[in-house]
């Protein structure tokens, strides 16, 4: 069975609440496991959830299992989402210096710029021997149905977490910088204004 991370967009968002009712109360099958799901909602940019479930149900490799959909849903709903798409090859290539990241974040890009917003998304941890039985709960919904390998979209998401962090430490240094700066801008003011006093009083003693 092969583990996947099931990507749904829905355009209708009472549609989206039935199809996630529907994988709650069959998660298990013999040729198909949902083992995590999350609804979401794409609000003014931002990722708002709308609702979860965890089967408890292993798969073939239960090191995907930690958390992997809340952590591919916290990252389309944080900085690296927001700067997905167009400008992300930029923003990979300032952050980590290095081409291959961009070719490594594709899946990423993908769903980040196909969710758009007041549009739902179902975003599913499954292991699946027959990929046409979660095909058949969705087949009457407006939706589109994508799936990616849950060891990919690992690996993507690691690395993702390294961009987001190297960002925040660039953003920290930045600061500190902007801050020294203009620390000492503000120093020289002061010792203007205050050499400026002494000057006049000493204009006015003598």
């Amino acid at each position: 069975m092969a583990a996947n991370i099931l990507v749904g967009f829905f355009y209708v968002e009472s549609e989206s609440f039935q199809a996630m009712t529907e994988l709650k109360q069959n998660p298990v099958s013999e040729k198909s496991i949902i083992s995590q799901a999350v609804l979401a909602k794409k609000e003014n940019g931002t990722i708002k959830v709308l609702d979860s479930f965890d089967s408890g149900a292993a798969t073939l490799d239960d090191t995907l299992r930690g958390g992997l959909v809340g952590a591919f849903l916290g990252i389309l709903g944080g900085p690296i989402g927001v700067l997905l798409g167009g400008s992300y090859g930029a923003l990979v290539g300032s952050a980590l210096d290095t081409t291959d990241a961009i070719d490594q974040a594709s899946m990423l890009a993908q769903v980040a710029d196909k969710i758009q917003d007041e549009e739902c998304v179902i975003i599913a941890l499954t292991s699946e021997e027959d990929e046409s039985i979660l095909d058949e709960k969705f087949k009457n919904y407006h939706t589109t149905t994508l799936r990616y390998d849950a060891a990919v979209v690992a690996e993507e998401v690691e690395e993702a977490r390294l961009m987001e962090a190297e960002m925040a430490r660039q953003a920290r240094a930045e600061l500190r910088k902007e801050k020294s700066a203009e620390f000492k801008s503000k120093v020289e003011e002061n010792r203007d204004k205050i050499k400026k006093h002494f000057d006049e009083l000493k204009n006015n003693l003598s």
